[in-house]
C-alpha cells in the first residue's frame, strides 16, 4: 500500500486516526521489510539472537569466579557486582586499589571469553542490519525511533570538544581527596566528608513538592495526587524489589512508583526522579488515545533527569553550610560524570566496535581492551596526566551488560543534555518554557522523540543541549572552588 491508500482509509473510517502514527511510521521503512516468507525466516532467527547476551548474563552473574579480598580493617569483601559498586567507594585509598586490582584481575582472565561473546552478539546485529538493507548497525537501531545518526555523532563529537570540562572536575577530584596524582581507582572516592543530610518521607513530600513549583499549579496537584492516593509503595519490606521505578502502564487509572526510601538524600532525589517518570506517563495517559500514549526510550529519562535539576536547585537554595553544599554539588557532577560522559564513553566504544566488525576485523578480548582503553585514556586525559588508567583496568568493556542492547546507552547521555537545557530555560523563566515543556509530557508518542523536543524548543541536532550542559557544570565548579578559597583549601 501507499500513503495515498492510507490516507484514503483513515477517511473514510475515523477509528483509524488513532492509529495514525502506528501506520504511517510502517509505511516509513517500508524499504527495509521483506517478503512474507522472508520476514518468517527472520523472526524463526530470532530463537538464536539472544544466545549471546543470555549466556553473558548467566556466566557473569552466576557463574563467574568473583574474587575475593581483605580490607585494612580485616573485612573480606566479596567482589561480586554489587561487592565491586560497594567497595570501591570506600575511603581508604589502599583498600580501593586493592579492590580494583583483584576485580579487574578476575575479568581480564575471562577476557576471550567476554569477547567471543561480544563478537556473536555484534554480528546478529550486523545480520539484522545488512539483511534489512540499511548501511550500518547504527542505523539500523537508531531507525526504530526515527533518529538520524548525527545525533549520535554529535553526542560523541560534543563530549570530544568538551574533554577540558571533564578534566577540569577530573583535576578538582584529585585537589579535594588531597592526593599527588588521580587514580582510575579514585573515581569513586567521597571527595568530601560525609554529610549526613536525614529527610523523612514527609519532609521528602514537601521538597519535591516545593522543587517542581516552577512548573505551575497542576504539575503540582498530579504530584499531589501521587502522595495522597498511593501511587508510591515507599519502604523496603522482605521479598520486595530493590531499587525504584515507575510503571504507567495501567492506562486507566494511573501510574505506580515502587521505592525502598531509607531517609538519605538520594532517596529524595530517586524520589523526584520517579515522580519525574509518573507524571510523564500520567500526562500521556491522560492526553493521548492508547495507541499512542507510550512513549519512547529515547524520551523516557528526560521528565525524570528534568525533576532531580529541579530538585537540586531547590536544595541549594536553603542549604547554606558549606560543607553540606559541597556534598550536594559534587554529587551533581558525579551525575554528569556517569550520566553524561561515561554513557558517551560507552556511546563511542559501542561505535567502534561494530565499525570494526563491519570491516571484517574480529573482535578479540585483546582487541577489544586495545579500542576500550584508548577511548578510556582519551576520555580520563591519561597522556594529560590528569588521571592515570592502569592497562589491567581497560577490561571495563567486560563488566557493561548494555553492550549486548544494540545502541542504547547513548539515550542516557542525550536525555541528560535535553534535560538540563529544559531545565535552564523553565528556571531562567524564559516565556513559554513552562508550557511547552507540559505539551512535551503530554504527547507520549504521537510523534518521533526528535520532533517531541523540538517542540519544546530543544534541537538535538545543535550544541545548544550539551553547551547547556557545560555551562551548568562549569558554573557547579566554580561555586566548590569559591567555597574551598574561602576554607582556605
Amino acid at each position: 500500500m501507499d500513503k495515498d491508500k492510507i490516507d484514503a482509509f483513515i477517511a473514510k473510517e475515523p477509528g483509524l486516526r488513532v492509529f495514525k502514527m502506528y501506520l504511517y511510521d510502517i509505511l516509513r521503512t517500508k524499504a527495509h521489510k521483506l517478503s512474507e516468507q522472508e520476514e518468517r525466516i527472520l523472526a524463526e532467527a530470532g530463537l538464536l539472537a539472544n544466545a549471546p547476551s543470555s549466556i553473558y548474563g548467566v556466566f557473569s552473574n552466576a557463574e563467574f569466579p568473583y574474587p575475593q579480598v581483605k580490607l585494612s580493617d580485616g573485612t573480606i569483601a566479596r567482589l561480586n557486582k554489587a561487592g565491586y559498586a560497594l567497595y570501591r567507594a570506600v575511603p581508604n585509598r589502599n583498600d580501593r586499589e586493592a579492590v580494583f586490582r583483584a576485580f579487574w584481575g578476575a575479568v581480564n582472565e575471562f577476557r576471550r571469553t567476554f569477547g567471543v561473546q561480544l563478537y556473536a552478539n555484534v554480528r546478529s546485529d550486523i545480520f539484522y542490519a545488512h539483511t534489512r538493507h540499511y548501511r550500518s548497525c547504527l542505523e539500523s537501531a537508531l531507525d526504530k525511533d526515527n533518529i538520524h545518526i548525527q545525533v549520535y555523532l554529535a553526542l560523541i563529537e560534543n563530549v570530544n570538544n568538551n574533554l577540558d570540562s571533564f578534566h577540569r572536575y577530573l583535576n578538582l577530584k584529585k585537589r579535594m581527596l588531597g592526593v599527588d596524582s588521580l587514580k582510575y581507582s579514585d573515581v569513586y572516592a567521597p571527595a568530601v566528608k560525609e554529610v549526613e543530610l536525614q529527610y523523612s518521607f514527609e519532609q521528602a513530600k514537601q521538597l519535591v513538592l516545593d522543587s517542581v513549583r516552577p512548573l505551575g499549579r497542576d504539575y503540582c496537584d498530579v504530584v499531589r495526587q501521587a502522595f495522597d492516593n498511593r501511587w508510591i509503595d515507599v519502604y523496603p519490606s522482605p521479598g520486595k524489589r530493590a531499587g525504584a521505578y515507575s510503571n504507567g502502564d495501567a492506562y486507566d487509572v494511573h501510574p505506580y512508583v515502587l521505592l525502598n526510601y531509607n531517609g538519605q538524600y538520594d532517596d529524595v532525589s530517586t524520589l523526584a526522579h520517579e515522580l519525574g517518570h509518573a507524571v510523564h506517563s500520567y500526562y500521556s495517559n491522560k492526553n493521548q488515545p492508547y495507541p499512542t500514549a507510550d512513549y519512547s526510550t529515547f524520551v523516557a529519562e528526560v521528565a525524570s533527569t528534568f525533576n532531580e535539576a529541579l530538585l537540586i536547585n531547590r536544595m541549594l537554595r536553603d542549604i547554606k553550610d558549606d560543607d553540606a553544599r559541597l556534598s550536594l554539588l559534587m554529587n551533581y557532577l558525579e551525575g554528569i560524570r556517569q550520566t553524561l560522559f561515561r554513557q558517551a564513553q560507552f556511546a563511542e566504544f559501542e561505535l567502534r566496535m561494530h565499525e570494526m566488525a563491519e570491516r571484517g576485523q574480529p573482535l578479540t578480548g585483546d582487541a577489544l581492551s586495545k579500542v576500550y582503553g584508548d577511548i578510556l585514556n582519551r576520555y580520563y586525559g591519561q597522556d594529560k596526566g590528569v588521571c592515570n588508567i592502569d592497562q589491567l583496568y581497560t577490561v571495563e568493556w567486560a563488566y557493561v551488560p548494555h553492550f549486548y542492547y544494540n545502541f542504547y546507552v547513548y539515550q542516557y547521555s542525550t536525555s541528560f543534555t535535553a534535560s538540563t537545557a529544559l531545565a535552564e530555560k523553565v528556571l531562567g523563566k524564559e516565556e513559554h518554557a513552562v508550557e511547552e515543556y507540559i505539551e512535551f509530557l503530554s504527547s507520549g508518542g504521537s510523534d518521533y522523540p526528535i520532533n517531541l523536543l523540538s517542540k519544546a524548543g530543544i534541537d538535538m541536532i545543535t550544541r545548544e543541549p550539551f553547551d547547556k550542559t557545560m555551562a551548568a557544570m562549569n558554573r557547579t565548579i566554580d561555586e566548590i572552588e569559591a567555597i574551598l578559597q574561602k576554607k582556605g583549601k
